[in-house]
């Protein structure tokens, strides 16, 4: 009998002709490879035949297969890196022994099928396919980032069927080969080939569909809802990173009027014509463009701060308006063109509704400076100088406490009278200043759906009620995105209770998870809390409430504002202007 020796292991002559056949099997079988979620992920059904090897002949069996077969296909595959091949063929080694030592373990022995061996084969099975989910999953993990157990999640939920097939077909093929060898070794591969078909047609449909319900059919675009998604996971993946990424709004200037002049299917063109721009333009650099509605479009850019966001954006502008188009010389600008507003999004902005609406902001003053320009959020130079009106159609909405519960709206007529001159003290700009001030008046709107018994409560509150009272955060929220008009300040409203050290509420949230703004209304609305009169609190002087700040700075408040605060208190104090807290409705 003619032996070879591998592995410390001798093989027949008619071993290793099943060798190269079961090689040729893994060949065929990876040529038939199928896409799997998620993207780049690619699956064949080779594994079925090292799993067989190892029931019927051995790892070491199955190892020298694996060996051959990436050997050949290193040479086939002369393109691709270097260390894919090396990677797969790690990932390929540590199933192949997991799952041998495994079935080795339990009392697995090679040969034919043994029903009374059942456990063996099935946790054999199951620790292959558990070694390769991790394997692959960490890889995604590495590649795109974002969350371990998500990215193994989806890779499970989305795959699975396709590898149960996979590694049920192992033992399909162990009682082809041992009842009738070659033969059954034709009929599974086969089989398989056919499975694999099937499976690359699904897989095909899918994307196809999903590409469909994704894209915009008239600019080929991503749609509205894929937007959202897609901005939602960036929020989430870029505050976990501590990294920064802007948004776009990119409004196609007078569109109507060309609409009007040519007529909708030629101002369809127009969309056509002017989404394939963007598309190319923002696929070139791996950044999501979308078509946001009607002539509106929005892009997502990570990993762009907002110089880099304005110099691509205004760049695109530029190369748009260069381009000519049908009839577009009846615009005001005499080329195609749009205005746009750019938001950088940082870690302390965690609402997508807030972030929208500061890129419209940005987009806002960019069309008021005459159209075909690019604005960034921040540096707008048309941003109104009094925001009185606001304040009186707030205050109009906030009387409706004097029918429920006068303190509060005493206390939040206190809060916002600090708040005018915190923003001052802190130098902040229009804008912030706005949202300081505005947030601090409607802070405690919730409280409107608190009972009336339990607001004006003068005994200590139960359980129950101090519940109910903290969940005033949360419909303040909902009251304020219900009006539509003032979605950026819902951050101060429901998140004026998160404490510096991540023991407040609704969140948890810490440190600079918080909005500065939101940080900056804790500690002013804290004071006149502990200043004043409340039903369930005993009042504090203002050096009580100075030695409060002071002791938990750090711990409830911001330790960098919580001193600014403190020496405009004591400068107030020093020049007699402090608040009347029993019963004024003046500011400091």
């Amino acid at each position: 009998m003619v032996t070879f020796k591998w592995f410390h292991h001798s093989f027949s002559l008619s071993q290793w002709v099943m060798i190269y056949s079961l090689v040729i099997a893994v060949l065929v079988l990876d040529y038939f490879t199928f896409q799997l979620p998620p993207e780049g992920n690619l699956q064949s059904m080779d594994s079925s035949v090292y799993l067989a090897a190892i029931f019927v002949f051995g790892g070491s069996f199955a190892l020298t297969i694996l060996i051959i077969s990436a050997v050949i296909f290193m040479m086939i595959h002369r393109k691709m890196a270097w260390w894919k091949h090396l990677f797969n063929f790690a990932v390929y080694t540590i199933m192949i022994s997991g799952a041998n030592l495994t079935y080795y373990w339990l009392g697995g022995k090679v040969g034919e099928l043994d029903a009374q061996r059942l456990p063996a084969y099935i946790m054999a099975l199951t620790v292959y396919f558990f070694i390769n989910v991790m394997l692959i999953g960490f890889y995604f993990y590495l590649l795109y980032k974002g969350n371990l157990f998500d990215v193994i999640r989806s890779f499970i939920k989305d795959a699975l069927f396709a590898y149960l097939s996979t590694l049920l077909l192992s033992i399909v093929l162990v009682v082809l080969i041992t009842s009738s060898q070659y033969l059954g070794l034709f009929l599974f591969l086969a089989i398989t080939m056919m499975l694999s078909h099937a499976f690359q047609r699904l897989f095909k449909m899918y994307n196809e569909m999903s590409e469909k319900a994704n894209k915009d059919s008239r600019t080929g675009l991503f749609n509205h809802s894929y937007f959202e998604e897609k901005l939602e996971s960036s929020i989430q993946e870029y505050r976990e990173q501590d990294r920064s990424f802007s948004l776009a709004l990119l409004d196609l200037d007078d569109f109507k009027k060309y609409n009007d002049a040519f007529g909708h299917p030629q101002g369809d063109k127009l969309l056509s014509f002017y989404g394939k721009l963007i598309k190319e333009e923002c696929e070139a650099r791996e950044i999501l463009a979308a078509r946001y509605g009607g002539e509106e479009f929005a892009i997502i850019m990570p990993g762009y701060d907002k110089a880099k966001a304005f110099a691509f954006v205004n760049d695109l502008r530029k190369k748009i308006n260069d381009i000519p188009f049908d009839g577009v010389d009846v615009l005001p600008h005499g080329c195609v063109s749009f205005s746009a507003g750019i938001y950088e999004v940082s870690r302390e902005n965690y609402y997508k509704s807030q972030l929208i609406d500061l890129t419209y902001r940005a987009l806002s003053a960019a069309k008021e400076k005459g159209k075909n320009t690019v604005t960034v959020y921040g540096e707008q130079s048309q941003l109104p100088q009094s925001i009185e009106q606001e304040i009186h159609d707030l205050e109009q909405q906030l009387k409706i406490f004097l029918s429920k519960d006068v303190y509060t709206f005493k206390h939040s007529k206190r809060v916002y009278s600090y708040a005018v001159d915190m923003a001052d003290v802190l130098g902040l700009s229009d804008e912030e200043r706005r949202l300081l001030i505005l947030g601090a008046l409607v802070h405690d709107i919730g409280k409107l759906e608190i009972p009336r018994d339990v607001l004006n409560k003068k005994s200590k509150l139960t359980n129950d009620e101090w519940e109910m009272v903290k969940k005033h955060v949360l419909w303040g929220k909902e009251i304020v995105l219900a009006t539509g008009k003032y979605n950026d300040l819902v951050p101060l409203v429901e998140l004026h209770h998160e404490r510096f050290d991540g023991k407040g509420y609704p969140y948890g949230l810490k440190n600079d998870e918080i909005p500065k703004l939101a940080r900056m209304l804790c500690i002013i609305d804290s004071f006149d809390a502990m200043t004043t009169e409340r039903p369930y609190q005993k009042t504090k002087t203002v050096e009580e409430a100075i030695e409060e700040l002071k002791r938990f700075a750090g711990q409830q408040f911001d330790p960098k504002l919580v001193i600014p605060f403190i020496e405009y208190i004591e400068v107030k104090r020093k020049t007699g202007l402090t608040v009347d807290t029993k019963d004024s409705n003046e500011a400091v």
